[in-house]
């Protein structure tokens, strides 16, 4: 007979709750993993994830000449999440603030060590990402900062997957695969368990979507239960219902960032039981969403990871104004698509790249989308880098993907891109007008266009210059071509709010007060304390949100 009791229960078997089964298993305790999808989801969404992770002074950093600190980090740390949540008592960013503190401290401390010594390792990469809004004081990063795993979100994942399969041989760890938790138990005000339902067994492969079909119900008990469930990413009802006023509208139409099962169920199971939720109206979705050709899960999503160069234009053809750029400002973009009163009906907007841009300047996210580096194997890495043109994942949404035009003139493009909308928007004239206004720009190291000056400042950084950003060149120059145009979509991904935590990962009431044995972790908790992030992420910081959070969450319900 299946044990029924554990010294703590885990709820979710993503990243978070991994992390926080592998500190309790470490130090002896009999934990129960409880999933609702089956077993070939371990690991949840950072299997799917680049394996971007956020650190500050690292040596690849130092490497690639980057002088970074901890006091600019956390500069622009706190630039960028404009907390506006600080005042009176219990206030809703009072916990998000202190676990920043904590989290850039470690990611500038012990967080490279820490990471070795539990099998993750760092490519000599670091990426540029969410460069920001163009203010000193602003969003953004002002210097790279995204370091990229070896083997991309599985090597991240894979680690903590394999503690707990071999926890689970030595008897201190069992999965409860296919088990829903709709309750959380609570016996004199403290939480002592969960109960649910038992799903119908689905053999599904890894992100397909799984049946719900009921089949009866169970119960555990423990003294302390972490929950590690995920966000709303998944669920587009929630996106709609929690999608803050300063975005405007939401889009009537969406993408899938995440699989169906990140459905947010576990927050209002976790209010139910005395849990505080804030800052639900944060969340961070992206605007360069590409319908996956080959898809997984429903509506399936891919994010293009452009580099400066790529030509914007909005649904109606005007080019983005600053700092709406690609890879600069992900919510400020999206505001800007969503508050324009010109363009707010629309659900798209457009890349206009070259060939020569397209080869040098676009990844997409996820492991799937990354094999080289996905594998591990240097060699890989290097022969597909070293390869001429598109990188293979790239060429293959050119030749399949729905949202991919090609042309060798702006005319042809054009007309072309009109045919992916339900009525021209775009004219061909003012398309090529703007472009023949910025390729004007190019003669010269120096511009008074914002965005061939940031080609250029991104040049002037080392691992830009070798290995993303493409050499400044006209957009009309046929030996740059042919031209691609791309249609883009509001991809959703994460909530940045949750499950307010203190820093040992206890979850706390509406008064403020720990709620006994409630533990919270990763998406659930906003990454900790309910919106580490403020309204910003800097990028890197999802998955080191769930590896900080998850180690709290298993040391404090260790004891």
């Amino acid at each position: 007979m299946t044990e029924r009791t554990f010294d703590t229960i885990v709820v979710g078997a993503g990243l978070a709750g991994l992390v926080a089964a592998a500190e309790l298993t470490a130090r002896g305790r009999r934990v129960a993993v409880v999933e609702q999808e089956n077993r070939a989801n371990l690991g949840g969404q950072a299997h799917w994830s680049f394996g971007g992770l956020f650190l500050v002074d690292s040596p690849e950093q130092r490497r690639l000449r980057v002088r970074d600190s901890l006091e600019l980090a956390w500069a622009d740390w706190c630039n960028s999440a404009q907390w506006d949540r600080l005042d009176g008592e219990n206030a809703e960013d009072t916990w998000g603030r202190a676990w920043a503190r904590a989290y850039v401290e470690w990611a500038a401390g012990g967080k490279r060590e820490w990471l070795r010594e539990n099998g993750i390792n760092l490519t000599p990469m670091v990426g540029w990402a969410e460069r920001g809004d163009g203010r000193a004081d602003g969003h953004g990063n002002s210097v790279p900062r995204f370091h990229i795993a070896w083997g991309t979100g599985t090597g991240v994942s894979g680690p903590f997957i394999e503690k707990a399969l071999d926890a689970e041989k030595r008897g201190l760890l069992t999965f409860f695969h296919r088990h829903r938790v709709d309750e959380l138990v609570t016996t004199s005000g403290a939480v002592t368990g969960v109960r649910g339902t038992v799903l119908a067994p689905d053999d599904a492969e890894r992100g397909v979507a799984s049946n719900r079909d009921a089949e009866g119900d169970f119960e555990l008990e423990a003294p302390s239960v972490i929950v590690a469930s995920g966000g709303i990413g998944g669920n587009h009802d929630l996106v709609r219902r929690w999608w803050p006023e300063s975005l405007g509208t939401p889009p009537s139409s969406m993408i899938t960032g995440v699989p169906e099962y990140v459905d947010g169920r576990m927050l209002d199971v976790a209010e139910s039981a005395g849990a505080r939720l804030v800052n639900r109206d944060r969340m961070w979705h992206y605007t360069e969403g590409i319908r996956n050709w080959n898809p997984v899960w429903p509506q399936h999503a891919i994010r293009i990871l452009p580099g400066p160069s790529p030509l914007w234009f909005d649904a109606i053809g005007r080019r983005m104004p600053q700092p709406c750029l690609p890879g600069f400002d992900t919510l400020g973009t999206l505001r800007h698509l969503r508050t324009d009163p010109a363009i707010s009906a629309f659900d798209h907007s457009w890349f206009i790249v070259t060939s020569k841009m397209l080869e040098k300047e676009f990844a997409l996210s996820g492991s799937e989308q990354n094999l080289d580096l996905t594998s591990g194997s240097r060699k890989e890495v290097v022969k597909a880098r070293l390869a001429s043109g598109a990188p293979k994942a790239v060429a293959d949404f050119v030749e399949h993907g729905a949202d991919f035009v090609v042309a060798d003139t702006i005319d042809e493009l054009v007309a072309k891109m009109n045919t992916l909308t339900d009525e021209p928007l775009l004219d061909a004239d003012a398309v090529r007008t703007q472009i023949e206004e910025r390729d004007r720009q190019m003669g010269n190291p120096y511009s008074k266009d914002v965005q061939v000056m940031t080609i250029h400042n991104a040049r002037n950084y080392l691992g830009d210059k070798l290995a993303r950003v493409s050499s400044p060149h006209r957009v009309l120059d046929p030996k740059a071509g042919p031209l691609v145009g791309i249609k883009l979509h509001v991809l959703t991904r994460k909530s940045l709010g949750g499950i307010q935590t203190d820093l040992q990962s206890r979850v706390l009431d509406a008064d403020g007060n720990a709620v006994p044995g409630l533990f919270a972790a990763g998406e659930a908790a906003g990454f900790g304390g309910g919106g580490v992030h403020g309204y910003n992420a800097l990028e890197g910081t999802f998955l080191g949100g769930c590896l900080f959070s998850g180690r709290a969450a298993g040391q404090a319900a260790a004891g």
